[in-house]
Formats: structure tokens, sequence, C-alpha cells
């Protein structure tokens, strides 16, 4: 992986980029009508709000300062409809590009999550779960900004500007350059604070990110934190983390608490001209009181639309910051290879390992120049020191990393011809840490797969002999698993997970230290299931007790990735070399 991570440093230009609005357009490809429909309404938003104003210009003129009660009468009444049809389109309007924009986060949000659930587990080596909680959750919620408050409203706003500025200079164009002088300094200041809010605005989204990443893994991790007694240390951490969070929005704030100010003082400043200049006109025989009360109005209306175009276009550009990270991690394809064919057929179970390296960065292999085999229905024991590279022989068979040199085969076939999915159906795994998602013991077995039945669950739990633990949990199967299934005992939560691999009927069981983290009792259980399950099946046992790998078929001795013996449990006694010495201290260590 380059050090420029994609998906934690996707490198934002800041520019309002076409192409990647097209690819957020994308997102609404069926809800083209509501789009236009929300164009239409945005113009008629525009087109009525000006004639408030006009109308109440009307009432003073040819109303009040005539005397005339029913044109008084009758234009109120059309003021009350022009207000009725205001509230309407704005309410419509308003609802429509919320459901634009929940539409497009409903559709992003869903292949963001599908898009990670394929990657290669490098990627989350080196990605905190935070950050791709923040693309997920976080950056999504922005891209609805893009429809609810970016570019529809920008362009009713900026419409709404024509239409009064139109009007101001049909009614009179002298009075009009005249308040309209301060227009330009009006959107220099618009366009300054624009650059400014965007620069602040991202160093918020990066805040965030940071923030989020800390708090999944502290919380993750709360219990180390409590128990060596770090929650002031890490108090002292999220503070730090809170301040630059804190800083980054007050920059925000900073430019928003000195623009809005000036958009007040420059429409003071045209009222006042107005008050000055309008009077002269006035008596001129130029202009009319009317018409002074409608230019009142019309600047309040002027000014609006452009303190909220400035406003809008940072949410739109957050929004296109937020789709840029975004469409950066759906772009970023570092997935597993899913190129083979072979999808349909019973496996037999045959594994062999050709001159297999494998390096998790660079060249700093891991495992070297590798040459195993294993027959159909035998049991593989792998034992050795911790970094031997043990657990990355169990990993590389089920493709959760790809190798760099040789080959990997399953019954005589490379393992990049199996389609992904087939391939690991048949391959199950019980790892030594347990993960248990929040849901019923039922579905912790099966995972939400519909084609494992309640009744291979329970044949599966009770060959393992966990039936009985099970049914006396209130609830039984349908117990409710807390987050992580902190509310099992660790033996209890290592024998769902070999229920979990059973349930599946697998062709080829691998035991990632299954047994390192359980009682005897619990082992037992596991030894009894093993006997039974491995029969007619290939099996990878990862051992730290060399008690339970004594009937294995072939024993591998590793160390710094290598294979140092190979043979039998009573072979490799005689060999007097590595596996010996780490059965002499294992049995010393029971004795003792």
């Amino acid at each position: 992986m380059s050090k420029q991570d994609p998906i934690k440093n996707p490198n934002t230009k800041g520019k309002l980029d076409f192409g990647l609005l097209s690819r957020v357009f994308e997102l609404i490809e069926g809800s083209k009508p509501k789009f236009f429909w929300a164009i239409v309404l945005s113009l008629g938003v525009a087109y009525v709000s000006p004639q408030i104003p006009i109308t109440i210009g009307n009432i003073v003129d040819k109303g009040v300062l005539t005397g005339n009660k029913e044109f008084i009468v009758n234009h109120t009444l059309l003021l009350l409809g022009i207000l009725l049809v205001q509230v309407i389109f704005s309410y419509t309007l308003t609802y429509t590009t919320n459901l634009l924009g929940q539409t497009a986060v409903k559709s992003l949000r869903i292949k963001v999550f599908n898009h990670i659930s394929k990657y290669t587990m490098k990627v989350f080596d080196r990605t905190p779960v935070g950050t791709l909680i923040t693309r997920t959750v976080s950056d999504v919620e922005k891209v609805a900004d893009i429809f609810a408050q970016g570019l529809i409203s920008i362009i009713g706003d900026f419409m709404t500007m024509l239409f009064i500025i139109f009007i101001m200079m049909n009614m009179n164009l002298r009075v009009s350059l005249w308040v309209l002088i301060t227009f330009p300094l009006l959107l220099a200041s618009g366009w300054v604070f624009k650059e400014a809010v965007k620069v602040s605005f991202r160093e918020v989204r990066n805040q965030i990110s940071r923030l989020n990443a800390f708090l999944q893994e502290h919380i993750t991790g709360m219990q180390v934190i409590q128990i060596f007694n770090r929650q002031k240390q890490e108090l002292n951490r999220f503070k730090e983390i809170s301040n630059d969070e804190l800083s980054a929005n007050l920059k925000a704030v900073l430019y928003y608490s000195i623009f809005f100010p000036v958009i007040e003082i420059l429409q003071a400043i045209s009222t006042a001209v107005l008050v000055w200049y309008g009077p002269i006109e006035i008596l001129k025989g130029n202009f009319t009181q009317g018409e002074l009360f409608t230019f009142i109005l019309l600047i309040s209306q002027l000014f609006r639309p452009i303190r909220q175009i400035a406003d809008k276009f940072n949410t739109l550009q957050m929004g296109l910051v937020a789709s840029e990270r975004i469409y950066k991690l759906l772009d970023d394809k570092r997935f597993a290879n899913n190129s083979g064919s072979i999808s349909t057929g019973e496996l037999r179970g045959e594994i062999t390992f050709n001159d297999v390296w494998f390096a998790y960065e660079d060249e700093q292999w891991i495992l070297k120049n590798l040459n195993v085999q294993v027959q159909q229905g035998e049991m593989l024991a792998i034992v050795g020191h911790t970094g031997a590279g043990k657990t990355t022989i169990v990993n590389l068979i089920n493709r959760l990393y790809e190798i760099q040199k040789g080959s990997i085969c399953i019954d005589g076939k490379d393992i990049n011809q199996y389609e992904l999915a087939y391939l690991r159906q048949n391959v199950a795994v019980v790892l030594q840490d347990v993960f248990l998602f929040s849901g019923s013991v039922a579905d912790n077995i099966s995972l939400f797969n519909p084609e494992i039945t309640r009744e291979q669950i329970v044949e599966a739990a009770k060959l393992v002999g966990a039936h009985q633990f099970i049914i006396n949990l209130p609830g039984g199967y349908d117990y409710q698993v807390k987050e992580r299934g902190l509310t099992l005992s660790t033996g209890q939560r290592q024998l769902i997970s070999f229920i979990r691999a059973l349930a599946t009927d697998p062709k080829v069981l691998i035991l990632d230290e299954a047994t390192s983290s359980v009682d005897n009792e619990t082992e037992e259980l596991i030894q009894h299931a093993t006997e039974v399950m491995l029969k007619g099946r290939t099996s990878i046992v990862i051992a730290h007790r060399l008690s339970t790998i004594q009937k294995a078929n072939q024993i591998l001795v590793m160390e710094k990735g290598e294979i140092k013996e190979t043979g039998n449990h009573n072979e490799l006694l005689a060999q007097n070399g590595l596996y010996k010495k780490l059965y002499e201290l294992q049995f010393a260590e029971m004795v003792a």
C-alpha cells in the first residue's frame, strides 16, 4: 500500500468538480422527475416571493393614498393568496429536495458498505475502523445536503436575485442603480467568505474523522484502559483531539460572525441610499410612495439570497468534499481477485502449497518457500513459536490475503480458479478470538444465512455438546447476545464459533488455536466434536497445546516462516529436534 492511503488521505481538491457532481447525480437516476420538479418549484418560489412587495406597493399607491377601500380589501386578499401559494411551494420544495437527499443517502450508503465488505484484509489492517465509519455515516449524510440545501436551493436563490433586480430596474432604473451601488462589494465579500469557510470546513471533516477513529478504538478497548488505569491519560488525549476539532469549528464560526454583519451593513447602506435618494425622485414625480415601500422590501429579499447563496455554496462544497472522500473509497479496488469460474461441484479437500512466499509489506517475508501437501480427509497440525507464520497460512487458504510467489491448490486447481464465495463456503475457520454480533445465538451461528435451518443449527450444537448450555440460556437459541458476546463466557463464545463452522458442513475445517482459551471441560467437548467432524474432512489445526494434535497425520513445525520439521507425533519426537523441545517444555509445565 502506498503511503498516501486513498481512504485516510483522500486529497480533496476543494474546487467545484462537475465530473464529481455528475457522479453524485447518478445516485438519483431513478428520481430525475422529482429533481426537475424541484427545479420548477424553486423557480416558482423565486417568482412568487417578489410579488409580495409589489402587491404591498400597489396597495399603498392605489388603495391607501387614494382611499380606495375596495382596492385595499381585494389586494389584501390577493396578498394572502400569494402568501398561501408561497407556503405551498416552499413546503413542497423542501419535502422534495430532502426526499432526493435521503434517496441518494440510501443508495450511496448501501454502495459504500457493499464496497467495504469486498476489501482485502490488508485494507482493514491499515485503516482505522472509525475512518470507515465516518465515510459510511457522516460523509454520506453530507451528500444529502447537496440536494436538500445545496444545488437546487442555490438555483432558486440565484433566480430570486435575478427576478428582484429585473423588477427593480423595470420599476425605476435610476433608483435601482443607486440602491445596487453596494452590490459589487456584496458579491466580493460572498466570494471571500465562501473560499475561507471552504478551507475551515475541510479541516472540520478531517477532525471529525480523526475523532470517530479515536472513539471507536477506545470504546472497543475500554476494558484494557480500565485494567491498566489509563482513563486519565486517554481522557487527556481525547481532550487534545476535541480541542483540535473545536478550533476547526471556531474558524468557521469566526468567518460566519464576520460575513453576516458585513451583509447587514451593506443592506443598511443600500436602504439608507434608498431613503435618501427615493424621496428626491418622488418629489420629481419619477417615483411613488408605494414603489418606495416595494423597494425597501425588495432590498431585504435581495440581500437574503446573497447571504444564503454564500452559505449554501459552502454546504454544496462540503457535500462535494464528502462525496470526493466517498468516491475515493469506491474507486479504491483493493479487492481479492474474484475472476475464478469454478462455483459448482463437490470439493474433495486436497490442499497443496507449492513454493509459497508471502509478505504483508514489500519483501519482509512471513512465509518462505512453503511446500506442503494435505491429502483428502487428513489432519495437518501446525505448531511453532509466536510469529512463526502459523495463522498466516490459514488466512491464505481462504484468500483473505494474496500470496506473492508460488501457488495454493485445492483438488489440484489453483484457489484463484474458484469463485471466492464458493471457496469460502467450503472452508470453515474457527478462530481463537471469537467475534459475536448483536442478535440471537441462532443468528450468530447461521450468520443470517437462510439456507442454514434451525434443525441444522441444533444438530451441530448437539454434535459439539453445546445444546444443553444453549437451551439453559434465557430464550435458548433465541437468547440475545450483546455486543461482541460479552454476556457469555470465553468457552461459551468458543463453542458458538465452533457450531457456526460445523453448521456450514465444510469440506475443509481450520482450527486456529480454537481450544487455547477454553477450560478443560469445554476442550473435551470440542475434542469429541472434532473427532466426529473431521472424519471425511480435510482439517488444519494450529495448536498451542501439543496434546491435542497427537493424532494428526502430519505436523509442521514452523520457525520464522519456514518449515523446520515435518512428520507425525512419534516421528517428530524421534527426531529429537524443535518439536521435542516444545513437547518437553509443555509436559514440564503440566507436571509443575
